[in-house]
């Protein structure tokens, strides 16, 4: 076998293992410079180029979706919390935008149903990073707007989003930052566009008014009409030991429910880590939400990221009983309920 001339570049296999060992450089070449890897410097930079990129490319997907949300003039109405943020949350029975062959479309719609009340208010604080839901019963019996006394429903039905917003702040004494709303059509896109959200219930359920039919108990995925049901439902019954019980405390109990899916509604939302799946949540309510003129995107993105994924305190208006003089079964602010009321005055 012929003998190769000995290249300088040739592997040396030593106790360590096998290792280049020095090269020489060629007489009149200048000296090899020694290999460096990819600079650090420009990794970081072009990471932070596509993060801008994307950064811009979501915040103009979510713009986009923001310009379709429909504003109220509140100017002058709302009164700032202090020590805090405040946002006066009304869900309501509006129907618009529900289409006719919607799962439980009978029970939603209903017979002859118009116009637009409120099933739901609640006053959500945003204070230090802590979450609070305040949830205020429909049947709430107060002056309304400064007039004569009637359910705090009543406020919203006859002047709209300012005369509720007056009330609140007159009766109970909760300033107002922000007002958000938000439609059957809208509740329906949102939990499509999260793909169910997860309740625990006790015992099976059911409800013929508003279609809640819940056959087993423990964690259940509800979808959208489901999940209306359930939030709408103030004849809930369940199945305990093979023995039908109904919930006797009617709206008070659907308050509690409302509160309970909110929490679960918040979790899931903390657990979803796809951008695109918050931006279809977005997109799916932006145009059943009407929200106050000085609430902007930022605004929005930082309510946003409060409640994401947190485990709200709750807490329901003290009320009492009572009767009015027509006969109508109606609540009274309790004489008691100053103290959970300051926790949302700030």
């Amino acid at each position: 076998m012929t003998d190769l001339p000995h290249d300088p570049r040739s592997i040396h296999v030593g106790a360590e293992g096998v290792s280049p060992e020095p090269v020489a450089p060629a007489h009149g070449e200048p000296p090899l410079k020694p290999r460096r890897g990819f600079p650090l410097g420009k990794l970081v930079l072009g990471l932070f180029t596509v993060l801008v990129v994307v950064t811009i490319v979501f915040a103009g997907m979510a713009w986009g979706s923001w310009r379709d949300v429909e504003r109220v003039e509140l100017d002058g109405v709302m009164v700032s919390s202090p020590g805090g943020t405040n946002y006066l949350v009304v869900g309501t029975d509006s129907r618009e935008g529900v289409a006719a062959d919607t799962e439980n479309a009978g029970v939603i719609f209903g017979d002859g149903v118009a116009g637009e009340r409120t099933d739901t208010i609640a006053v959500l604080r945003i204070e230090d990073g802590a979450v609070s839901l305040l949830a205020i019963p429909r049947d709430l019996y107060l002056p309304i707007d400064g007039g004569a006394p009637s359910r705090i429903n009543a406020a919203f039905a006859v002047g709209g989003p300012a005369s509720l917003i007056r009330t609140v702040q007159d009766e109970l004494g909760i300033g107002i930052d922000h007002y958000l709303e938000v439609d059957f059509a809208g509740f329906l896109g949102l939990v499509d566009a999260l793909d169910g959200i997860t309740v625990d219930f006790p015992y099976p359920a059911r409800d013929p008014k508003s279609g809640l039919d819940i056959p087993v108990a423990g964690p259940v995925e509800l979808d959208s009409s489901m999940a209306l049901a359930f939030v709408r439902s103030r004849s809930y019954t369940e199945l305990v030991d093979g023995a039908e019980r109904s919930d006797p405390t009617a709206d008070l109990g659907r308050v509690q429910r409302q509160q309970q899916f909110l929490g679960a509604l918040f979790a899931e939302l903390g657990q979803t880590m796809n951008p695109f799946t918050l931006l279809d949540a977005l997109d799916a309510v932006a145009g059943n939400v009407r929200v106050d003129t000085e609430l902007s995107l930022t605004d929005a993105a930082r309510l946003g990221l409060a409640v994401r994924g947190s485990t709200p305190a709750t807490a329901t208006v003290p009320t009492t009983p009572s009767v009015t003089g027509s006969g109508a079964q109606v609540l009274l602010l309790d004489a008691g309920a100053g103290e959970v009321l300051d926790a949302f005055r700030g």
